[in-house]
């Protein structure tokens, strides 16, 4: 097994979704239990202008997006020098043998991350607590130096997953073929659906975790990550 696919297995758990929580989403009544921002019924959030790399980033306001839950150990705004998203990559591996994750941890080095901004976000409009169909969803922006590991990486977390037979394919992000989406198995009694997406433009790796009441419109979580791939352009600046 390359080393992109093993640490693609480890960037997938490291941004919030493995097989296990998929697949093991509650499912007991009532839940979820999430804890929405606490904007008032018909106001926005006016967010100040993000720059570099969170520039990248989709802002709040936009088809209504609205500021989400934390990240954990990250508030739900925040972007990361090279050095840390480095060191937080190598702290995903924490659960790997000695010898593979030091394999690894030099793997990590090589594809030179230079930032990573995370943004989540509460889809809907003002009235949303009125609404039916919400959905929080964490957006993940990783840079490299090289395009060649941003495109390499992407795709061996789309294979990745797609080796996972719990998971079934997702809906297609129109206007990027190389764009990959994922769904947890079909099962009536579940309460919680997710949606995972990976894909890269240029040198930026952009993983997209959705989550919501099933059953999940995947097309508007579709639409999102195309708005978020279109708004990176080749070189990684925003659109």
């Amino acid at each position: 097994m390359t080393g992109s696919v093993l640490l693609a297995g480890a960037v997938v758990a490291g941004v919030g979704l493995t097989a296990v929580t998929v697949d093991g989403a509650d499912r007991a009544p009532g839940a979820p239990s999430w804890e929405f921002p606490g904007a008032a019924a018909g106001t926005m959030e006016k967010e100040p202008a993000s720059q570099g790399l969170a520039g990248m980033l989709l802002p709040y306001g936009d088809d209504g997006l609205l500021r989400g839950p934390d990240l954990p150990g990250f508030g739900s705004d925040a972007q990361l020098s090279g050095a840390r998203a480095t060191a937080l990559q190598k702290e995903s591996l924490h659960g790997l043998p000695r010898s593979q994750r030091k394999r690894m941890e030099k793997y990590v080095d090589r594809l030179r991350i230079t930032g990573m901004a995370m943004r989540s976000y509460v889809s809907g409009s003002a009235s949303l607590y009125q609404e039916d169909d919400v959905y929080t969803v964490s957006i993940v922006l990783a840079q490299m130096e090289n395009r060649t590991a941003a495109g390499d990486l992407a795709r061996s977390q789309s294979e990745f997953l797609a080796s996972l037979d719990m998971l079934r394919k997702g809906p297609k992000v129109g206007g990027h073929e190389d764009a990959a989406c994922f769904l947890p198995p079909e099962d009536r009694g579940r309460v919680i659906e997710a949606v995972f997406c990976s894909a890269h433009v240029g040198n930026v790796l952009v993983t997209v975790t959705a989550q919501g009441t099933a059953p999940m419109d995947g097309r508007s979580v579709a639409a999102l990550v195309r708005e978020q791939l279109d708004r990176i352009d080749e070189p990684g600046k925003a659109v």
